[in-house]
Order: C-alpha cells, then sequence, then structure tokens
C-alpha cells in the first residue's frame, strides 16, 4: 500500500476519532444537563415551600391576633360592667378612658387582622397558581430527561459502531505508521495528527511551509511532517 493510500486511511481514521470525540463529549455532559433540570425543579419546589411557610406563619399570627382580641373583648366587658357601680365622676371618667382604649386597641387588633387576612389570600392564590405551574415544568422536565436519555443511548450505540469501525479501519494502516501517528495525536492539541495543507500553508497550525516541502507533497513519495507543529501533512488537492 502506497503512502498515499496509508495516508487516506489516517485521514479516515482521523474522522472516526472526531466523531467519537464529540459523542463522548455529549455524554459527558448529560450528567450535568440533568442535575441542571433537578435544579430547576428543586429550586421551583423550595418557591413553593417558602410560600406555604409564609401562609402557616400568617395563619398563627391570625389566630394570635385572634386571641388577643378575645382577651381584650373580655376586658372590655368587665370594665363595662365595672362602669355600672362606679359612685364617683372621677372613677367613672377614669373607665370611660380604659373603655375607649381597649376600643381602640380592638379595633386595632381587627384591623391586623384583616390585613392578615388579605395578605393570607394572595399568598394561598400564588400558591395555586404556582403548583399549577409546577406541574407544567415537571412535564417538561420530565420529557426533556426522557430526550436526553434516548440521545445517550443512541450516542453509546453510535460510540459501539464507531469503534467497530476504527478496529476495522486501524487494522488496514501499517503498525509502524499507526504507532506513529498515536504518538503524534497524544501530543496535539484536539488530537489530530494528520493535517491537510492547502496554497503551501498547514491547516494545523496555520504556518506556511517552505517552498521545497510543498513541491515534494505534490509527489506522495513519502510521509512528510509540519516542521512547525510536527503534523503528519498531504497536499490537499482543492488548493
Amino acid at each position: 500500500m502506497n503512502i498515499k493510500e496509508q495516508i487516506g486511511i489516517l485521514i479516515r481514521l482521523q474522522k472516526i476519532e472526531t466523531e467519537a470525540g464529540s459523542i463522548k463529549s455529549g455524554l459527558n455532559a448529560v450528567t450535568q444537563r440533568l442535575e441542571k433540570l433537578d435544579d430547576e425543579l428543586r429550586e421551583f419546589e423550595k418557591n413553593i415551600t417558602d410560600e406555604e411557610s409564609c401562609a402557616t406563619e400568617l395563619k398563627k399570627k391570625y389566630r394570635d391576633y385572634e386571641a388577643d382580641a378575645q382577651i381584650n373583648l373580655s376586658a372590655l366587658k368587665k370594665t363595662q360592667e365595672k362602669q355600672r357601680a362606679v359612685k364617683t365622676n372621677k372613677e367613672y371618667q377614669s373607665l370611660l378612658k380604659e373603655i375607649e382604649e381597649k376600643k381602640t386597641k380592638n379595633s386595632e387588633i381587627e384591623d391586623q387582622m384583616l390585613e392578615c387576612l388579605d395578605r393570607l389570600d394572595m399568598i394561598e392564590e400564588a400558591i395555586k397558581t404556582k403548583k399549577a405551574e409546577h406541574e407544567l415544568l415537571s412535564n417538561r422536565i420530565r420529557s426533556e430527561k426522557e430526550k436526553i436519555d434516548r440521545e445517550a443511548k443512541e450516542g453509546m450505540l453510535k460510540l459501539a459502531e464507531l469503534d467497530s469501525v476504527w478496529q476495522d479501519v486501524s487494522s488496514q494502516v501499517e503498525p509502524n505508521l499507526l504507532e506513529r501517528y498515536n504518538i503524534l495525536k497524544g501530543q496535539q492539541a484536539g488530537g489530530l495528527a494528520v493535517a491537510p495543507v492547502r496554497n503551501a500553508t498547514c491547516y494545523g497550525c496555520n504556518v506556511n511551509l517552505p517552498p521545497q516541502l510543498y513541491n515534494e507533497l505534490h509527489r506522495w513519495d513519502d510521509l512528510k511532517f509540519c516542521p512547525n507543529c510536527q503534523r503528519i501533512i498531504y497536499w490537499d488537492k482543492s488548493d
């Protein structure tokens, strides 16, 4: 098998490895994609939980206001009963002032209770809306997870297929050349060991080749390497 044919096989081998690398990158990102979806759902659920906690606190506060109102009302009634038994104007005026203070306090408590109920209504309505949105979000995330799972399974199958093809193609390369190819692949950024040359430029490192080397490439009589990046280079007829 001549050099041109050997390099053709290496080019095919490199394309297989590039495609496999792209699939592996996608598979490596699967866990992060799934975790991101889980985080999105957890954050939404936390918002609902926080709203529910707020509603629980408001209900407790309302009950406290209600208890205070009952205590104040009971005290008001006792004061009003005492008013009937007073004998002096001074005592009467004192009780009258006390009654007004208790009425004012009770009015304030009732206002706080109403405010509490208004806030509670708003929060419970928000919770109802968020729970409906949560159902939609859960369905969307479930659907996306199923899609990711399908993509991952398809990727694994494609990788197995590419591995089989790689084994077949690599067996066609001369052992010494394959060993050199693998060494170069480990040394190069992106794992690309073979690069085309167009217009006297190595497309692996974008450096111009010496004219003599560029002319020798056209003959396909020997393996050539880029003097800059050390990749195996070949003349791309498209230039």
